[in-house]
């Protein structure tokens, strides 16, 4: 596995030797625009609306709105000054219990294992996260951008995870439909409980779940480079109301 950063863990005055691995890996079918009569590749070029023509690479400059139709130019040169350099190591600010950091702040995993074999330094780091169920806060700079990350102990090694700041989270109250909820009466609320304990399952295993659209992607491309003729059948599903709800919830329980 290739990593995609090296450095270390700066935990007081102790030094841990580290790479980090991405440890998702997306592998999605990906679809180009074609031209309809040559099916060669469709490409876009850039436009200038207000000159309606294609312009040059060197008449582009950047720039960031301020406001409508009002921008602020800003010079590759000025936005090279401000970036953070490149870190080699990630500063542990503090440590927190696991389930104090709200899933809503993760953002990208990565494996951190250790640069050198049989590390004890790694280890022992490792160890102790694993006894007290606690987690690393750090920060770090990574492909221009300063991450805060919260490091745990993950199986046999390190899950470390990039966080988003707090002013990336939408918030929640401005979601249209949330300040009035309605009354639920105790027969629905005791039919939701059976059907929810009749499908709990004792221990969550993701092997169970699979892509179903790119595996029905895949075999779509499969089936048309054959040459084979495809059916297309709409989906269609019935839509629970306030008034057929209880039906519904009974209908699901048998």
């Amino acid at each position: 596995m290739k990593s995609v950063w090296k450095g270390s863990i700066a935990f007081g005055l102790v030094n841990i030797p580290i790479k980090l691995y991405s440890a998702v890996e997306q592998k999605p079918l990906k679809t180009r625009l074609l031209h309809k009569d040559k099916l060669s590749p469709i490409r876009y070029k850039k436009w200038c609306d207000a000159c309606t023509q294609e312009v040059s690479q060197d008449e582009i400059v950047r720039g960031i709105e301020v406001s409508p139709d009002n921008y602020v130019l800003v010079s590759d040169e000025e936005l090279q000054s401000i970036r953070p350099e490149k870190s080699t190591w990630i500063e542990i600010v503090e440590f927190v219990h696991s389930h104090q950091i709200d899933p809503i702040f993760f953002n990208s995993h990565y494996y951190a294992g250790p640069e050198r074999p049989k590390d004890k330094t790694y280890f022992l780091f490792r160890e102790v996260l694993h006894q007290t169920a606690k987690t690393a806060i750090g920060r770090f700079v990574m492909r221009e951008k300063e991450h805060v990350c919260a490091i745990e102990a993950y199986r046999q090694g390190l899950l470390l995870t990039t966080l988003n700041y707090e002013y990336e989270i939408r918030d929640i109250t401005q979601v249209d439909g949330l300040d009035e909820p309605p009354h639920l009466s105790q027969v629905e609320m005791d039919l939701a409980r059976q059907l929810l304990s009749q499908i709990t399952v004792d221990e969550f295993d993701m092997a169970r779940f699979h892509d179903t659209f790119e595996e029905e992607l895949k075999e779509l491309v499969e089936r048309k480079a054959r040459g084979e003729t495809i059916a297309i059948h709409k989906r269609e599903y019935a839509r629970t109301t306030e008034e057929n709800l209880v039906e519904a919830l009974k209908a699901s329980l048998k």
